[in-house]
């Protein structure tokens, strides 16, 4: 569709926009450590099936995926060269996606992820000369509009606006802000500033996306609209936003991103569509909002409250929802073993063993979600039958990767009916990290956004915020990774995981004590209980799976104890010797202790814990 059509078309009724790139490449198996954007070059019947997937949902724009592809964050992945060449196959691959369904393609631009002067020491030549590069091949592959998306500074919004106009002044120019929970921009400017100003700027159209979800932007967009004559835009992120590399992953229900499509028409909005979190069923949802016409359209802002809000109710106190909860409330040092679900359907040495666990006072079992994404037994019926049959809690790991929000609420709901309380939320591994590549994650919300729902679960309100009738009660666990490449982002994951809810968190196993001692400094600010994982080795080659491949930090010393072994015993019995080793060091700097069992020898994990003292490591206050 022609360029010169969109602004009028704009100015007659509201246009959809398509919803997020990256989490639908996230949940088709694509890790967060691609660069998404060379995807257009190396993968482009992927982005091309994605964008065939908004064209179906009705979107009548879509964005290329080219959110990064600018020469500085292209840079991060040795790309920098291939500017040109992944902005036009991005282009290109769009173009071809819409040409059947009359939409047009919007050539999208990000913030260059470097800050410029005056906070920073990129010239903001150098920064409009980046957008210049990107923006260029966009217009030469087939963009037919430009959506500047996701923009914290303003004045670094100028210089794409300024980038673009030297390309083409007459391509329409989408310029989009994302604003904090009170409006504001990330450097400060208020709606009534950021505003007029994109709109002196050149602006054709003007508004928010990325951020915080519909109500918050709603609100600012309210405040922008008497302000300016340009037409406003709207692209809300399903829900909080969880922040990865600049990409956000989050959620809200599709129908409520439908109930807030008309609203943000009502208010004005011309340009909609969804942000980060958002997939082709949110789209078809609001596309049927908007549709239906069901809002009317307003002369003045008005003032927006969320539908109808649920009370909550008081949350039951940790210390009465389980008996780990109880300890953990108490400051006691708790202890668990990790049993992995059976292959099969047999799970007669698992039972056995966790009975064994309970005659020398274990606190709990915790059982993994089909680690490393294989196939395995449920957890959740393990967890019931070890229960049932073992009489001993369990911990049950629930992870994000298999289900999307209803199933995940659904599933919780059914695990505390059983008599569940104990929960490990995380993220999951990718299918294919396991044994089957060809299968498909779902990943609607990562470990952070699945606290947030069993939070609002122990409250009594659905993810919506509609009353479930009892609430549960959960002692809510996360995961921690004091050995993550990215120190820095680890520690902002788990800040954002105590914020919505976690109570305490399981490390993932311990071999180098200087990185427990550091991120256990790090987290200082927000510290909730931490048990440390204690992994027994079990030979040589065991040593360097961990290290190589499940990118585990194990220092050099204990390899070179672990080669010095004769045979398989000596190895058992010197990984054994190196995890009582481990438990004595971080026992006063943690409140318990989750020690794996490899093989399904639980014999070793109470060796290992005959380290606290007694063999009745559970009783150690």
């Amino acid at each position: 569709m022609s360029s010169s059509l969109f602004i009028g078309r704009l100015q007659q009724q509201p246009v959809l926009c398509d919803g997020a790139m990256g989490t639908l490449l996230y949940s088709k198996g694509i890790f967060i450590n691609r660069c998404y954007d060379e995807l257009n070059v190396s993968e482009p019947e992927l982005i091309r099936g994605i964008h065939q997937e908004y064209l179906h949902s009705g979107a009548e724009v879509i964005e290329t995926n080219t959110f990064g592809a600018n020469s500085f964050r292209l840079a991060r992945h040795g790309f920098a060269d291939k500017t040109r060449e992944i902005n036009l196959a991005g282009a290109r691959v769009a173009k071809e996606a819409a040409k059947s369904f009359a939409a047009w393609v919007a050539g999208a631009v990000g913030p260059l992820g470097v800050r410029i002067e005056p906070l920073g020491k990129i010239a903001r030549e150098e920064a409009r000369e980046s957008f210049r590069q990107q923006i260029e091949a966009l217009v030469e592959g087939g963009a037919d509009l430009l959506v500047l998306e996701t923009f914290g500074s303003v004045d670094e919004l100028h210089q794409a606006i300024l980038a673009a106009r030297d390309v083409n002044p007459a391509i329409p120019v989408v310029a989009e802000v994302t604003i904090d929970e009170d409006g504001n921009a990330l450097d400060g400017s208020t709606p009534e500033t950021f505003g007029p100003k994109l709109e002196e700027f050149g602006a054709d159209v003007i508004g928010i996306n990325c951020s915080v979800g519909p109500v918050a932007m709603l609100e600012a967009i309210e405040r922008v609209r008497p302000l300016v004559k340009a037409p406003l835009s709207a692209m809300p992120n399903a829900g909080m936003p969880r922040s990865v590399e600049g990409r956000n992953i989050y959620l809200c229900s599709p129908e409520y991103m439908a109930s807030y499509a008309r609203k943000f028409v009502a208010a004005g909005v011309r340009f909609i569509g969804g942000c980060c979190g958002t997939t082709p069923e949110h789209i078809r949802a609001m596309k049927s909002a908007i549709r239906a016409g069901e809002a009317k359209k307003t002369t003045g802002p008005s003032v927006s409250k969320p539908e109808k809000a649920e009370k909550a109710v008081a949350t039951v106190p940790l210390a009465e929802r389980s008996r780990i909860g109880a300890k953990i409330a108490a400051g006691e040092f708790v202890t668990m073993v990790e049993i992995v679900p059976p292959k099969g359907t047999d799970a007669t040495k698992e039972l056995e063993g966790a009975r064994f666990l309970k005659s020398v006072g274990i606190d709990g079992i915790n059982i993994p979600d089909s680690p490393r994404a294989s196939a395995r037994m449920s957890n959740q019926a393990l967890c019931l039958l070890t229960q049932q049959q073992a009489g001993i809690e369990t911990l049950l790991h629930y992870t994000c990767r298999d289900r999307n929000v209803l199933g995940i609420q659904s599933d919780l709901l059914g695990a505390y009916a059983i008599g569940i309380r104990n929960l490990i939320c995380i993220t999951g591994d990718p299918p294919k990290m396991g044994n089957y590549p060809d299968a498909t994650a779902v990943f609607d919300v990562d470990a952070i956004g699945l606290v947030n729902i069993v939070h609002n679960l122990n409250r009594g309100l659905d993810i919506g915020g509609n009353a479930i009738g009892t609430a549960t009660s959960f002692a809510i666990g996360v995961g921690a990774n004091p050995g993550a490449a990215n120190l820095d982002e680890e520690v902002r994951r788990f800040e954002y995981k105590v914020e919505a809810g976690a109570e305490y968190a399981v490390t993932q196993p311990v071999f180098d004590l200087r990185l427990l001692e550091t991120f256990l400094r790090r987290i200082e600010h927000c510290r909730i209980p931490v048990i440390a994982g204690i992994w027994p080795l079990v030979s040589l080659r065991n040593a360097e799976f961990m290290k190589n491949e499940l990118r585990v930090s194990v220092p050099d010393e204990i390899l070179a104890r672990m080669t010095k072994c004769a045979n398989a015993e000596q190895c058992r019995n010197e990984g054994v010797a190196i995890a009582r080793e481990m438990l004595i060091a971080v026992r006063g700097a943690v409140q318990g202790a989750q020690i794996s069992a490899p093989l399904g020898r639980y014999a070793s994990a109470v060796d290992v814990l005959e380290a606290l003292g007694t063999q009745q490591a559970a009783t150690v206050s």
